[in-house]
């Protein structure tokens, strides 16, 4: 009988065809691109900008670096435009997610029952009064029919962590309150605007001062502002 074997020339073709197959896979592999968590860790191999620098930049956007907070949320990305100054020397910043959902952070030099809601008369409105105030782990979660938030004391100052109920669960907020630290060097180097860029920038408006006057201010603001 004659053999039938395949003829020694289409070899060559068949192996470089698989080594080009091979090759692209790889390829389209590196395209993708990294996670906001890859990026950060890129970020963190590198050298940090000098401390004294980190502190200008603090400086100018009238707070100080040991007040600047961050935190994480599945979704979430850090909204760059509003970072700025709460109070006198606090801090505030928003994460925002595609769809429109918001978690605002706040730092804040505020009185003990300002973050623990059961210990006296909690944040809220006539309109939106608070219909859940308790401890959960190490903080304190209060919420009106229409927002919600996370408190805790670090010092003297409250780390808040709130939003609407209709934009973020319970559940994400309490990860988002719980993953909130100090910012080190390379998260200050991320957070705080360029030197020189918010030279010009105003504060940020306080949510619970009178519209006219001097008046001392209205602490009766909802659970999310």
């Amino acid at each position: 009988m004659t053999s039938h074997s395949r003829p020694p020339r289409l070899r060559p073709v068949l192996t470089a065809l698989v080594l080009t197959l091979t090759l692209a896979a790889a390829t389209g592999c590196g395209t993708e691109v990294a996670s906001d968590a890859e990026a950060a860790r890129s970020a963190s191999a590198a050298p940090a900008p000098d401390r004294a620098e980190l502190e200008a930049r603090a400086r100018a956007v009238q707070t100080v670096a040991e007040h600047v907070w961050v935190t994480e949320a599945p979704g979430y990305t850090l909204a760059r435009q509003s970072v700025g100054v709460v109070g006198d020397d606090g801090f505030g910043s928003v994460y925002t997610t595609s769809g429109g959902g918001q978690i605002q952070l706040r730092v804040e030099r505020l009185p003990h029952a300002d973050a623990d809601c059961t210990d006296g008369p909690a944040a809220g409105s006539a309109q939106d009064p608070v219909v859940t105030c308790e401890r959960d782990g190490e903080q304190w979660y209060r919420a009106t029919e229409s927002g919600h938030a996370y408190a805790q004391e670090q010092g003297d100052l409250v780390v808040t962590v709130s939003g609407a109920r209709e934009e973020v669960g319970r559940a994400a907020l309490r990860a988002a309150a719980r993953a909130a630290h100090r910012a080190d060097d390379h998260e200050l180097d991320r957070v705080l605007p360029p030197a020189g860029e918010a030279s010009g920038r105003q504060p940020v408006e306080r949510g619970d001062l009178p519209p006219v006057g001097d008046g001392a201010p209205n602490n009766d603001v909802g659970a999310s502002g």
